[in-house]
């Protein structure tokens, strides 16, 4: 989980296009992000077990 801190300040418009960080609104983490939904694979894996995100599911083959 990361600092309340770095968040906030990630929140921020940066003062270059290219200094975007963009984070996981449930915990911060900023690798791993999946852009899609807005979250990184951890948030994302655990929402989909509980339900939360719609039409996927863990697959199997």
């Amino acid at each position: 989980m990361a600092k309340t801190s770095v968040i906030a300040r990630s929140q921020k418009t940066p003062k270059f296009k290219s200094r975007v960080v963009r984070r996981c609104f449930k915990c911060g983490r900023k690798r791993a992000y999946m852009r899609d939904f807005d979250v990184c694979r951890i948030c994302f894996r655990e929402m989909v077990h509980e339900g939360h995100i719609p039409g996927i599911k863990k697959s199997s083959w």
